[in-house]
């Protein structure tokens, strides 16, 4: 995989409304934008990840071959979406744990959307090591940036949290289109549909966000920077693609989240980083396990 150095130049020009800021101050779509503007200049965090998933492949199936997971065989492509979405899980468990362990709000929450969050942070710990285990690499970055006020303010919170998990669902969408092997797409499917049960859960928390803490929240903007009524939670008739056809595209959503020049870029907070802390962890239900690349 090689990120292209040349910039959309719609994205680079379109004027992002004043519709489309949020209570921080910044709507998803302008940090998103902003932070591919200066892809360019990212090249050093990105090159890790680009000459992670590639240069390491040391069983990588010869140009077109079509081998098995079970075979112990990866195609390049295959090895650049799994380390992307390793990335991806760090952060997500990243962005879960902070949630329940440093945001006020969350403490205030009913108990089963405390659950949920529980839930979600197990789940995306199990995705990232099943990533990991298929790859025989660990994720090359272990920190992350967020906007100011991420775990402070509930309404930053679940406006970042729902465009994560849209940014997520795509790029496993990217897996089911581009992946060589019918167990990897399938293993992608059924990951990504556990980030379309974050996405909905993340957006029946607002309403349960207590007074004192900015609530009810009625609206979350996600990764298209639209802000989106929370009735009904689950407001999709289909995913949303976002328009991602190649990893390379999900890739630079992350930017912002791992590269302290994009990130500020984006204009996140850049004096503090948060670290991946890996656990084991425990799925909420043995039906709901992984069992196995073929799904049986």
């Amino acid at each position: 995989m090689k990120l292209s150095n040349a910039l959309d130049k719609d994205n680079e020009t379109e004027a992002v409304s004043r519709a489309e800021e949020n209570a921080s101050g910044m709507s998803r779509r302008s940090f998103f934008k902003r932070a591919t503007i200066v892809g360019a200049t990212s090249a050093v965090a990105i090159g890790g990840l680009v000459s992670l998933a590639s240069a390491l492949d040391k069983e990588m199936s010869p140009a077109g071959s079509k081998r098995e997971v079970s075979g112990g065989g990866l195609t390049k492509g295959d090895r650049d979406i799994l380390v992307a979405a390793e990335i991806a899980e760090a952060l997500a468990v990243t962005t879960y744990s902070n949630i329940i362990n440093t945001s006020p709000f969350f403490t205030r929450l009913p108990t089963d959307d405390q659950g949920y969050l529980a839930g979600a942070l197990q789940e995306e710990m199990s995705h990232y090591l099943l990533e990991q285990s298929a790859t025989d690499q660990l994720t090359p970055f272990t920190s992350f940036y967020y906007p100011f006020n991420m775990f402070a303010d509930a309404q930053t919170t679940l406006n970042t949290l729902v465009s994560l998990e849209d940014a997520f669902i795509a790029a496993y969408l990217v897996g089911v289109r581009n992946f060589s092997t019918t167990p990897l797409r399938v293993t992608s499917a059924r990951i990504m549909g556990i980030e379309s049960d974050h996405r909905t859960l993340a957006r029946v928390l607002g309403p349960d966000v207590a007074a004192q803490d900015g609530g009810p929240i009625l609206t979350i903007t996600g990764f298209q920077g639209v802000a989106e009524s929370v009735a009904p939670p689950n407001n999709n008739g289909y995913e949303r693609t976002l328009c991602l056809n190649r990893i390379e595209e999900a890739v630079k959503a992350l930017l912002p989240f791992v590269d302290i020049t994009a990130a500020g870029a984006a204009g996140f907070d850049t004096s503090k980083s948060f670290p991946f802390e890996p656990f084991h962890p425990t799925l909420p239900n043995p039906l709901g396990d992984f069992i196995s690349f073929s799904g049986c």
